[in-house]
């Protein structure tokens, strides 16, 4: 079954940089692109249900914008090699973002989400945008790849997990980790940060779970003492010049119980490297 891949944009440099990317780490698969613009209208909110109605100026002028912003793209991806494996599709919304991006996936059946990390608005002091950190966030109905807007696309060889073992981990919420990984030759480096002196009984079981799991890729494991959780995943992915970084969404618990809320935030506004966010199945 070929891949469905989603690539929310809102023209800017940024997600041309990301859809560029996606096109080719899935350069030889069968994919199916869906290209999202979700346009607002200035003086409107969709959250307080003001919104304008089809015919109004505002909307038209909106929503041609948006369709033009789709002719521009389409040009210029011609200009990008021509892969037969691919098909475009567009879909222009008035919407949130948010929203839209849920819609779409629930609609065409999703598997991956690819964005950018700023659009147009971005400041230069942070890598992701508030839109991003939301979409990894509150985008649990598949995996989302943040895209930095520095990063051009080289084959992933080596992927870093950070975990602290103490929540399980289930083979369907780390299979597009280990799908990346085998289909670029990818090595999973499986990062702890040591707080206690050694494992308790259950995360010892828990990484032998992993190790189960994960059989039958590259991958090996790494501890790290004596360092804060964001900096020595940062420490580790500048020392080894990673190429990405995956974590685990966990319902109610953002990022595992070791990646609280505001460390996640920290990590996603700078990092250097993509991101790729997995998600609890149950």
């Amino acid at each position: 079954m070929d891949k469905r891949i989603l690539l929310p944009t809102d023209f800017s440099k940024n997600a041309l940089n990301a859809i560029r990317y996606a096109l080719d780490l899935y350069r030889d698969q069968n994919c199916d692109f869906y290209f999202l613009n979700a346009y607002q209208v200035n003086g409107y909110s969709i959250d307080t249900f003001m919104v304008p109605e089809p015919g109004e100026r505002a909307f038209e002028t909106a929503k041609l914008e948006s369709h033009k912003g789709f002719e521009k793209l389409m040009d210029i991806l011609e200009l990008h090699n021509h892969n037969p494996k691919h098909v475009y599709h567009t879909i222009s919304t008035f919407n949130s973002l948010l929203q839209a991006i849920k819609s779409t996936i629930a609609k065409h059946d999703i598997d991956m989400v690819v964005m950018g990390t700023k659009g147009m608005t971005g400041a230069d002091s942070v890598i992701f945008g508030t839109n991003t950190v939301d979409a990894m966030e509150k985008v649990t109905e598949c995996p989302v790849l943040a895209i930095p807007e520095n990063v051009r696309f080289t084959s992933p060889k080596e992927i870093v997990f950070p975990t602290d073992y103490k929540t399980n981990f289930k083979r369907k919420e780390l299979n597009y980790l280990m799908e990346i990984a085998l289909y670029h030759e990818a090595a999973i480096r499986v990062l702890h940060i040591e707080k206690e002196v050694s494992l308790s009984r259950d995360q010892k079981s828990n990484k032998e779970l992993l190790e189960s799991i994960l059989d039958g890729t590259e991958h090996s494991y790494h501890t790290l003492k004596d360092l804060k959780v964001q900096s020595g995943i940062s420490a580790f992915i500048e020392s080894r010049e990673s190429d990405m970084i995956a974590f685990v969404n966990r319902k109610h618990n953002f990022f595992g119980s070791m990646l609280s809320k505001p460390l996640v935030k920290e990590m996603g506004y700078h990092s250097k490297i993509p991101v790729l966010t997995l998600h609890d199945i149950t």
